[in-house]
């Protein structure tokens, strides 16, 4: 009997629109399969084009960090995207990866990085991480093709940037020969 009535659009989920803008300025709907479905595209499409990808925790970091830090990470050619783990993992499982053999738990963010050096999402997210003690921390990611857990993936974070990389290595080449000139130098100053 009561089935046979019509419901009301409250009782479906919908709040009316002055509740919503007055009273609940962060009331949405749940999402639908569509949007859902675009989400999962966009993960799958920024991880397979991405030369790494971080997943991170993060917990009570507030709006003008989370924006600092965004306006940091697109300076360096780094995209940053919230979304709910099941579509993470989603993304995942049709990209061919194990889902199941990272952990996400708490809030999870993707940071993406899609050309330069490929340590620079890492890196960038361990800095921050730095920064926001306890309130962002990775938790794993995909480098070189391979889903990797959270241990590996700082470690990659502390890897310096490519320049410093360049920079070192000729300073190691050039050693020896600056070594060499400087005992061609004294030999020459005792004659």
């Amino acid at each position: 009997m009561a089935s046979d009535l019509p419901r009301s659009n409250l009782s479906r989920g919908n709040a009316p629109p002055w509740l919503e803008i007055q009273f609940f300025p962060f009331f949405h709907m749940a999402k639908t399969k569509e949007q859902k479905q675009e989400i999962i595209t966009k993960l799958e499409g920024a991880m397979k084009d991405a030369t790494s990808t971080v997943f991170v925790h993060f917990n009570k970091v507030t709006v003008a960090e989370e924006s600092a830090m965004r306006r940091d990470l697109r300076s360096e050619g780094v995209g940053y995207t919230v979304a709910k783990k099941t579509l993470i993992r989603r993304a995942l499982n049709s990209l061919g990866f194990n889902a199941d053999e990272t952990v996400l738990d708490g809030e999870i963010a993707v940071a993406y990085g899609k050309s330069g050096d490929i340590t620079t999402p890492a890196r960038l997210m361990h800095d921050f991480g730095k920064k926001l003690t306890d309130r962002l921390t990775i938790v794993g990611g995909i480098f070189e093709g391979k889903l990797v857990g959270a241990q590996e993936m700082r470690e990659i974070a502390t890897i310096p940037p490519m320049q410093t990389l360049r920079a070192m290595f000729a300073q190691v080449i050039n050693s020896p020969r600056q070594r060499f000139a400087v005992v061609l130098s004294k030999v020459a100053e005792t004659k």
